[in-house]
């Protein structure tokens, strides 16, 4: 999602800024060819070693996405509804125009089918959570064979082969709550965390699917709730604070003082969502947090201003919030300067962030000049946040 800057008692020399300044200057012409595949046989590849029985989904397929839970029950039924479906009609699924949805007669009848399920649910829950599971359920399908399971671009682009894993200092944890509309987006930058650090250091957790949830709060119960911050540029709050504010040596009740403790880790939860939806997601997360401690106040952290070079692709509701993986660069860059955090090279391992944010925006480049469009977008008051 997007993050708004904190006041002006962050850090003087701030690093989000300088980012802006060290990404601007960078030449996308520099990253090399992408190696270009026919989609045929990259296709034909996928099936050969998808694991799926029939084309439903396996364990092994649903974690290459990116995910770490078992595989969903409630994105597993929907998937076998929907193949069950396909024989049943005789009519293959088809996925196409504006959010690849549904196509022809298939879709005007699992449309039908899906709508009169959700209006015969009468808890709100498990409405929101059957939203959850069938965009994610339709999302795995459409993508099958056209989009490489790592990095989430069209195969032809695939960037797995110039992103350089780094490892992230084992006393931070980041956890990307993301939306399931911006499950396996092209542009989607939370992605590159996990690839970069690994599942384990930067880990996925699905909005409205209990098995992710249930994964991240257990290990936010064994952790407590004074190391669990959430990065939301909520500036009214009382609870929403600078990186120096909450970890520096002047903070009264410094939990920072924790982080060189081996035995402890911090987690940091990112919204990886649309602007609009981000207010829902921190909701819940409120609600769930009152109900393991009895304290809806989920302390959050803002960042210092700076700009995202997704803003060239993804134009921002203002230009003081920023992609997932920038405000990720931003925070490590922060705390790269506190002094107790100083020698644990927190700001290589933005940096290593940094190069691939660029890369994937070289891809995302690449793609438009081939197909024709611009590589500007115009801003626009509703837009979608990577």
């Amino acid at each position: 999602m997007r993050y708004i800057a904190a006041g002006a008692s962050v850090l003087d020399s701030s690093p989000s800024l300088l980012f802006h300044c060290r990404i601007s200057r960078r030449k996308l012409g520099a990253v090399g060819r992408r190696l270009v595949m026919t989609s045929v046989n990259l296709r034909s590849q996928l099936r050969e070693s998808d694991g799926c029985d029939g084309g439903f989904i396996s364990v092994d397929e649903w974690r290459r996405w990116g995910p770490v839970s078992p595989l969903p029950a409630a994105v597993k039924q929907i998937v076998d509804d929907l193949k069950v479906l396909e024989c049943k009609l005789d009519s293959p699924i088809e996925f196409g125009g504006n959010g690849g949805k549904l196509q022809g007669p298939f879709g005007a009848y699992e449309d039908k089918k899906h709508r009169a399920t959700y209006q015969a649910l009468d808890d709100p829950e498990k409405k929101f959570r059957f939203f959850s599971a069938r965009q994610i359920a339709c999302r795995l399908l459409g993508s099958r064979g056209y989009l490489c399971p790592k990095c989430w671009l069209a195969m032809e682009d695939c960037m797995c082969s110039y992103v350089k894993p780094c490892g992230l200092w084992k006393q931070i944890r980041f956890w990307l709550y993301m939306h399931p509309r911006d499950f396996l987006r092209q542009n989607n930058t939370g992605k590159l965390l996990w690839q970069i650090f690994g599942v384990q250091s930067a880990t996925l957790c699905l909005f409205g699917i209990a098995e992710d949830e249930e994964i991240m709060w257990n290990e936010f119960k064994r952790a407590g709730k004074n190391q669990v911050r959430c990065l939301y540029p909520n500036q009214n709050s009382e609870i929403t604070f600078s990186v120096k504010d909450t970890f520096g040596s002047s903070a009264s009740e410094n939990p920072g003082s924790s982080m060189t403790d081996e035995e402890k880790t911090l987690h940091f939860i990112l919204l990886d969502g649309t602007w609009n939806n981000s207010a829902a997601m921190l909701k819940r997360l409120k609600d769930h947090a009152k109900s393991v401690w009895g304290d809806e106040n989920l302390p959050c952290i803002s960042l210092a201003a700076g700009a995202s070079a997704m803003h060239k692709l993804r134009p921002q509701p203002s230009w003081d919030r920023t992609c997932t993986a920038a405000a990720a660069i931003g925070l490590l860059s922060e705390l790269s300067l506190l002094p107790q955090l100083s020698s644990y090279e927190l700001d290589k391992q933005a940096d290593a962030v940094e190069e691939a944010l660029v890369i994937l925006l070289d891809s995302l480049t690449g793609r438009r000049l081939r197909m024709g469009r611009s590589i500007t977008r115009k801003g626009r008051n509703t837009i979608s946040i990577c």
